[in-house]
């Protein structure tokens, strides 16, 4: 039990590490960098590449493993918490990534364990306790005050942090309704058969519409002009922000719960901070590190068990 335990922190540990890194390399790969305007790929491009490419690797893994047989209702839970999780909550990762700095966007993930807890209040009638309470104060201090930043223009990293603020939230509550909807078939299926058929059912909803909505302006990925950085970024983010990342999270929510999941998402804006800030995507203001700190030390309070008497 324990060494399963052991497993479980550190798959999620590795998980959130790379997630962290992932950020940056996604805000690259998102934000144009050249006066005409151009990225390597859209919102919609970058999503519909990773989940194309995840669902072929996922499928090839398990023609070498034990088939799996999932129940139909399983089934349609998979592919709906998969759908919520993937194709919808990083559909607005990626609009965050446009628009918002990516320190600003790390910071809003941290917020992930106080939705967890109020979404488990909501559905499971969780008590909330008064130190839990305070935690959620001081982390909406944090969220409002890099609002306040955006709102007055004080923070001009991104393009539109105030709108890239928004589709952040967006994306942490898909990502929350994702962790409850498939919390109990998580613990039923092995990490391969789960993600599998998210990969599959997101690739079916996000390439025809990236065809559709985005349609040429993906071009630049997939053409000459493609550099080995581009490359390289799209690589780590397919293969291991993606395949290994989201192998990880059932893997680990097999052996740990959902909340303390949830809590080493305060790893990923330490990590996406530190490199965000080492290679110029965004510049050290007095507010980031206030904001930060207001985050995780919410985030810290709100996991907080209470004493058993």
């Amino acid at each position: 039990m324990k060494n399963e335990k052991f497993q479980g922190h550190a798959a999620v540990l590795v998980a959130n590490v790379i997630f962290g890194l992932a950020v940056p390399m996604s805000s690259f790969l998102l934000v144009p960098a050249s006066a005409d305007g151009k990225a390597w790929l859209g919102p919609l491009g970058y999503i519909a590449t990773r989940c194309f490419f995840a669902a072929i690797i996922f499928w090839i893994i398990q023609c070498f493993l034990p088939k799996e047989k999932v129940e139909r209702k399983d089934l349609w839970t998979i592919i709906l918490g998969g759908v919520m999780g993937f194709a919808v909550s990083q559909t607005f990762t990626a609009w965050s990534l446009y628009y918002a700095n990516p320190v600003y966007f790390s910071f809003v993930g941290a917020l992930c364990p106080i939705a967890v807890m109020l979404g488990a209040w909501m559905t499971l009638g969780e008590r909330i306790t008064g130190v839990k309470t305070v935690g959620v104060i001081i982390g909406l201090a944090g969220a409002l005050l890099m609002v306040y930043m955006s709102a007055t223009g004080q923070s001009t990293d991104g393009i539109n942090n105030l709108l890239g603020l928004g589709f952040a939230l967006l994306s942490l509550l898909t990502w929350v309704i994702y962790l409850l909807i498939t919390r109990k078939v998580s613990a039923k299926y092995s990490s391969v058969t789960q993600m599998k058929w998210t990969f599959l059912s997101s690739a079916i909803v996000m390439v025809p519409l990236t065809l559709v909505m985005e349609g040429p302006e993906q071009q630049m990925l997939y053409t000459s002009a493609c550099t080995w950085q581009a490359a390289g970024a799209t690589a780590f983010v397919v293969l291991l922000a993606t395949v290994l990342g989201y192998f990880m999270i059932p893997y680990a929510l097999q052996r740990i719960n959902a909340t303390t999941v949830s809590t080493y998402t305060n790893l990923q804006p330490v990590v996406a901070s530190v490199v965000a800030f080492s290679i110029g995507q965004a510049m050290l203001t007095w507010d980031k590190p206030v904001a930060g700190v207001l985050v995780l030390l919410s985030a810290y309070l709100v996991t907080l068990e209470p004493k058993k008497k």
